[in-house]
């Protein structure tokens, strides 16, 4: 394969770069996968797109390249929980605390249709440390509507490009277009990033797989809150964002960690606190808006606490 031709679009400096086509991209992401250059090739052409910037042409490109090797299975009435691959450090993941909240919300309302949780996890990739969603869901027993997806078995092409990841550590281009990668075609779909841009982005990119898409401002870019946040979605043809505020909830979680250990996450998910549980909830309203099961965030809480509420009224009442 004459992969030099992409490095020297890529790589030849600011005045002769070019941005490649689809199928220029398509073709280099595909021999870089089946390994049909050399690995210092392949480091050199991600570094090189990386640093020119990746155009919008090329992270679709990207994407569509994967459909080669993605094996998927069918879960429609599902969203997918697009998690970084570089880990978490200053919270843990509450992913397994939102199964018993859905199953009583599904219980309490049967005229909502159900859906199920779908997450992907890999080896730590570039470019920072901590703990990944792989290293919890294999150590943990996960309830029947979340679906661990271990990319090693579905996209055995890209996990095993790890070692050469780790060795460039920098982000590339599979930063962006690994967040969701559908393996259980899933039709609801949330993920994270930092700032509008990336959030039109994203949106623009992902948003043709699913049949809904928010994009939240997470915590270390994973695709839960912790505190005030924004919120993009897609309005007809307009990109909007939202603000949340957790006092406007009730809200007033304030714990963060330092290098939180996986011995530690567990634990936290064990015995949860109080204030952490109604953090659990805001997350499981913004999937539940997510999936389209309900008109607003704001509603999808208010639902999940009425029966904590009716009882708190009870209570208030049986005092008076």
């Amino acid at each position: 394969m004459n992969f030099f031709k992409y490095i020297k679009a890529v790589g030849t400096g600011p005045k002769s770069n070019k941005d490649l086509t689809k199928e220029e991209t398509i073709e280099a992401i595909q021999g870089i996968l089946e390994q049909k250059c050399e690995s210092e090739q392949a480091a050199a052409f991600l570094m090189l797109l990386r640093v020119k910037l990746e155009s919008n042409e090329e992270l679709a490109g990207c994407l569509e390249a994967f459909d080669k090797y993605i094996q998927r299975v069918d879960i429609p009435e599902s969203i997918e929980l697009g998690y970084s691959y570089d880990g978490k450090s200053k919270q843990p993941y509450l992913f397994p605390l939102y199964s018993s909240v859905l199953k009583d919300f599904f219980k309490d309302n049967k005229e909502i249709k159900p859906f199920e949780l779908v997450i992907s996890g890999d080896y730590l990739q570039p470019a920072k440390e901590g703990i990944t969603v792989k290293d919890l869901a294999t150590q943990i027993d996960l309830e029947d509507n979340i679906h661990f997806f271990n990319r090693e078995s579905y996209f055995k092409e890209l996990s095993d490009l790890t070692d050469l990841r780790q060795k460039l550590y920098m982000r590339t281009i599979f930063n962006t277009t690994e967040k969701l990668l559908n393996p259980a075609s899933s039709k609801y779909a949330i993920t994270s990033a930092f700032h509008k841009p990336y959030g039109e982005k994203y949106i623009n990119l992902f948003g043709s797989s699913y049949e809904n898409i928010l994009i939240v401002k997470g915590s270390e870019g994973a695709c839960e809150v912790f505190k005030d946040f924004k919120y993009w979605e897609k309005e007809g043809d307009e990109i909007i964002e939202k603000k949340i505020k957790l006092e406007d909830f009730d809200i007033h979680y304030n714990k963060e960690y330092e290098n939180i250990t996986l011995e530690e996450s567990i634990e936290i998910i064990k015995k949860p606190s109080e204030e952490l549980m109604k953090i659990v909830k805001l997350n499981v309203a913004i999937l539940l808006y997510s999936a389209k099961r309900v008109e607003s965030i704001e509603k999808a809480y208010e639902m999940l606490n009425k029966k904590d509420c009716c009882i708190v009224r009870f209570w208030k009442w049986l005092l008076k």
